[in-house]
């Protein structure tokens, strides 16, 4: 009985009021008295995620931070995660749109004609995250808000939460490339603790699955889709070009991919209609498209700021 009325209670009590109650009593990670488990959900999408990176800015600015217990991110959303709790949002998350990040050429399509990928996760993680803008790994180790990158495991297709596989700077570095590994354009799966992993956008693309199954009573998803923007089956061209790949590198991950477009679907439904513990912040329906391995960084910036003002929006409503 006790149980029941429990969950009751967190269907009844939105995910904004648990939100403002933490921000009004400053509780901190580690040191509730609520009883719930408050999670953010980051979906991805290549550059698309500066939508996602404008709401997270929003999240800091707003003091909202460290009103949550864990933070989740698929591909482009579990690097807006990671920002997120490294306590630089603010300085760092408008990078997305800076010139001197696009100068080391994490999407290169010269560097194809070399024989390496498209985009260089390395390049990201070891290079501008380390030397331009420096991203404090040991402060997300540290940090009681838990970073949760999601993948793909190329052998079985299925979601994988990779905060367990993190235990130091590299871990969390090559959790980082494993959850943004599109397959194909960035090279072969990444390593992580004998398995490998590609882009976490194949079978999770919105992460609210994953924190829900941590123990996350109410989960607030910020979405780079727009709610007019549907994700549509893979063409023919597209299945063609990718299936040696799958073939030689993840099964499964094929067979995710070949599905992405109905999990999409079943993730929209969700959360239109799934009561007050799930709250989704989406870009207006007249946002700009975004497509994944854009270099446009006016219009990148410009999402951003569109993302920001979204979340604005959702915390005054």
């Amino acid at each position: 009985m006790t149980h029941t009325v429990v969950m009751a209670n967190e269907q009844r009590t939105s995910v904004l009021e648990v939100l403002r109650e933490r921000l009004a009593t400053t509780s901190s990670p580690g040191h509730r008295s609520d009883g719930f488990q408050v999670a953010l959900a980051i979906e991805g999408g290549g550059s698309r995620s500066a939508y996602s990176a404008g709401m997270a800015i929003a999240i800091d600015e707003l003091g909202l931070t460290n009103c949550f217990d864990s933070v989740f991110g698929t591909s482009g959303g579990a690097l807006n995660a990671a920002w997120l709790v490294s306590g630089d949002a603010q300085r760092f998350l408008p990078s997305w749109g800076w010139p001197e990040v696009a100068a080391k050429k994490v999407t290169d399509p010269q560097r194809m004609l070399r024989g390496g990928p498209l985009v260089d996760t390395r390049v990201l993680v070891h290079e501008v995250y380390e030397y331009v803008t420096p991203m404090n790994f040991a402060a997300i180790l540290a940090s009681p808000i838990t970073c949760h990158p999601v993948a793909t495991d190329a052998r079985t297709g299925e979601p994988t939460d990779l905060h367990p596989h993190i235990r130091d700077t590299l871990s969390l570095q090559t959790a980082l490339r494993a959850s943004t590994c599109m397959p194909l354009v960035a090279g072969r799966p990444v390593e992580l603790d004998g398995r490998t992993f590609v882009d976490g956008g194949l079978s999770e693309p919105v992460p609210f699955h994953a924190a829900l199954s941590h123990g996350a009573t109410h989960v607030l998803v910020l979405r780079t889709r727009r709610s007019n923007q549907t994700a549509e089956a893979a063409t023919l061209l597209e299945r063609i070009v990718l299936a040696p790949y799958f073939t030689l590198f993840g099964p499964g991950a094929g067979r995710s991919f070949a599905q992405r477009h109905v999990g999409y679907l079943d993730d929209d439904r969700r959360l239109d209609g799934d009561g007050a513990h799930l709250l989704q912040v989406r870009p207006p329906v007249d946002a700009p498209n975004v497509s994944r391995l854009s270099g446009d960084l006016a219009l990148i910036t410009r999402a951003i700021e569109i993302g920001r003002t979204a979340m604005h929006s959702v915390w005054a409503s």
